[in-house]
């Protein structure tokens, strides 16, 4: 095929058109719509040949493949992956061949061909780019799939453990959910059900979020497998037909009927394209002998004009040599300042690393000791301030977490949850922490929600709470004797989705135009005048415009001078289905559970020793204490306690350690880590040592029991 000249526009156009087509055959293809996925492919194979575009070639003759393989089709896989490799002949393009050799490979280990399967695994590593997340993801989740299918479940665990969260540019969520569903499956072979299900509810959250229906399948099979293993067949039924609802819907007769005829005759017609291509081949070849002649011809007449040539690249030459020789010269300074710029950017994780650390430690005595001035029957007055002093400690810690990561949010490593809240109560509790700073300007917050909106929504409810936080309490700083409006407005639904219109009204001193232009920037509060009168960093509204950010939002002003401030913005949240409504009564575990049990609490910071012990003596606990890892293997090995409460950051050893050593002579014991660091490191990590469950200090009194008398009911039921 001739390559066909365009334009710089015209060829970023085609390049933006290639990217949507392989963006939307992605969707298509986890969202169950195999047809639609084909067809895709077929028009970006039709814009990248046309354009002589060899990478996206390859890469869409690799996704007929994943296609047909992930839907498990009639059709064979290897014709298209051959068609690959005749381009792959012919071109350098190592990302498609790595691609190409992991699929390859994987055909082998469902073929149980373990030696060809593990050749091929080591060309598509030699040929991977490390620095491409997306495709180094997709490499090792294949690779990961390969030693499942070969039963070398070891291999396959540590792949998957390494690749979650993965990271890709089309399929993020898909990878995620798929892989914990292949760690869920290992799991449950290894008869580990508990981390089993936890990694399926994991998976299943993901999956139903995005409707990918053949993870969602396989989820449901695996659970009603465990669930019928577990002889727990009420549940095991419920699962099947869940199942079967899903097959109903995207795998039924007919539609498989349908894309099984589709497959015949998309491969049909790629064997036909292959075989015109073969003779064009031929066409071209003939020609290219007659062109040959010309050529001889035409040569004496070129060797003249090539010996003048030479004379002037001579001096091309040297101009070049000098000239390479600045660049290599900037081209150090420039690694110079990227190395400098890595260690900075180290240092300053170290810092914030040991800060939130430091940060939490108080906070943990804070609010434990807060919690625990509520159970002693404080005065009426005391109450209230012991309220907010508690709703304000636990606000404060999640605060402290967005605010040492706001860093990361230009970096997109900071991202919004999804879970489902009550709406009207996470703005009570924003105005119910405002209160007292509302009286002391004699000022009265008002709610004023839109009936339209529902009450229950998917979204991130502690960055919608710091949002409000910041704008209402700015607004009640600048406010004396007045009224601050929380105002909610619909702007309309669709199926599954609400757009909600916020506004902080005030009656305050006003902002001018001037002060408008940046009072979104970092420690800017208008004036010096403003800074010294009212106090504060300065820092509130420029958090605001970073955590809009993250949902595709922004802030934005309205205000005259003494006539009050209205900020504004937009969100659009997810309506969650009937079945997403969590009845909260269902989530209360009894206190009863707690009471006469022995428990051993390992934690190296005395105050912290102190708080715990108390909290868990109000409840009728017995607690030993251990100040460290070995003193807590030792006194396991020496007592018996119903449960371990294991600080995981320690002098000595740390809590993972001993977790893994007391699980050499104890597998039964429930142990519960407790961090005071935020979780960058993955879940499995602590699942894998041993550990059933995860506290994260500081923590709220309710949830910290409840995790605890979950832990003691599942090793309750669970058989000796």
């Amino acid at each position: 095929m001739l390559p066909i000249h365009i334009g710089a526009q015209e060829s970023n156009a085609i390049k933006d058109s290639i990217e949507n087509i392989t963006k939307r055959v992605y969707n298509y293809k986890n969202t169950g719509e195999y047809e639609k996925a084909l067809t895709t492919i077929e028009k970006g194979l039709q814009i990248a040949g046309s354009t002589d575009n060899v990478e996206s070639i390859v890469d869409f003759y690799n996704l007929y493949a994943r296609l047909n393989i992930d839907y498990n089709k009639p059709v064979d896989p290897q014709i298209y992956l051959t068609e690959s490799r005749e381009v792959l002949n012919l071109y350098k393009y190592s990302d498609g061949k790595a691609l190409t050799a992991i699929l390859e490979a994987y055909i082998k280990a469902l073929q149980q061909k373990e030696k060809e399967a593990e050749t091929l695994i080591e060309e598509a590593l030699a040929n991977v780019n490390y620095k491409d997340k997306s495709l180094l993801n997709t490499v090792s989740f294949y690779q990961g799939l390969i030693y499942n299918e070969l039963k070398q479940y070891d291999k396959a665990k540590s792949i998957f453990q390494k690749m979650i969260p993965p990271d890709h540019q089309y399929e993020k969520e898909y990878l995620y959910a798929a892989s914990q569903l292949v760690l869920a499956k290992i799991y449950a072979t290894e008869e580990n059900y508990e981390s089993s299900q936890i990694l399926l509810d994991n998976a299943m959250r993901i999956a139903a979020r995005h409707e990918f229906p053949k993870v969602m399948l396989d989820i449901n099979l695996l659970k009603h497998d465990i669930a019928n293993k577990k002889e727990d067949y009420h549940r095991a039924l419920l699962y099947y037909k869940k199942a079967d609802s899903i097959k109903a819907t995207y795998f039924n007769p007919n539609i498989i009927k349908k894309q099984n005829e589709a497959a015949y005759t998309n491969e049909a017609q790629f064997l036909n394209n292959v075989i015109a291509r073969m003779s064009q081949d031929e066409i071209e070849q003939q020609q290219k002998v007659n062109i040959s002649k010309l050529t001889s011809v035409l040569s004496s007449a070129l060797l003249i004009i090539i010996s003048l040539l030479t004379i002037s690249l001579y001096r091309n030459n040297q101009i070049k040599f000098k000239t390479n020789d600045l660049l290599l010269k900037k081209n150090k300074e420039l690694q110079i300042a990227k190395e400098e710029a890595e260690r900075a950017m180290k240092a300053k994780e170290e810092f914030l690393s040991t800060v939130s650390h430091e940060l939490r430690t108080p906070l943990y005595a804070v609010t434990g000791l807060t919690h625990l001035l509520l159970d002693e029957d404080p005065k009426e007055s005391q109450k209230e301030h012991l309220k907010s002093l508690k709703f304000s400690g636990e606000y404060l810690l999640d605060f402290i977490n967005d605010i040492l990561q706001i860093n990361k949010i230009d970096a997109n490593k900071l991202m919004a949850d999804k879970i489902v809240f009550d709406l009207r109560k996470t703005l009570e509790d924003v105005a119910f922490s405002l209160r007292q700073t509302a009286k002391e300007n004699k000022n009265t917050i008002v709610l004023n929600i839109d009936k339209e909106i529902p009450l229950k929504l998917i979204g991130d409810p502690l960055k919608l709470s710091q949002i409000l936080i910041n704008l209402v309490g700015n607004a009640l700083k600048f406010t004396e004797n007045g009224k601050v409006t929380i105002q909610l407005k619909s702007l309309g639904s669709t199926e599954n989705k609400h757009k909600i219109h916020f506004e902080v009204n005030d009656e305050g001193i006003g902002i001018s135009e001037d002060m408008q232009q940046n009072i979104f920037e970092s420690f800017s509060q208008g004036s010096v005048q403003i800074n010294r009168k009212y106090g504060g960093t300065g820092l509130g509204l420029t958090i605001v415009k970073s955590l809009l950010s993250l949902f595709n939002s922004k802030i934005a002003v309205k205000s005259e001078i003494g006539m009050g401030s209205s900020f504004y913005f937009d969100l659009e949240f997810d309506v969650p289905d009937a079945s997403e409504i969590i009845d909260d009564s269902t989530e209360v575990i009894e206190k009863e559970v707690l009471k006469n049990l022995r428990i051993l609490v390992v934690e190296d910071n005395k105050i912290n020793q102190v708080i715990t012990k108390k909290m868990l003596a109000k409840e009728g606990v017995n607690c030993d204490v251990a100040d460290n890892g070995y003193e807590a293997i030792e006194l396991t090995k020496k007592n018996e306690y119903d449960l371990i409460l294991m600080d995981i950051h320690m002098p000595g050893i740390s809590g993972l350690k001993a977790t893994e050593e007391i699980r050499k002579f104890n597998k039964d014991i429930p142990i519960i880590a407790l961090t005071a660091l935020t979780l960058d490191e993955s879940t499995e990590d602590f699942f894998s040592s041993g550990c059933n469950d995860i506290i994260t200090k500081p923590f709220k009194p309710d949830a910290f029991y409840k995790i605890i008398g979950s832990a003691i009911k599942k090793s309750e039921s669970s058989p000796a």
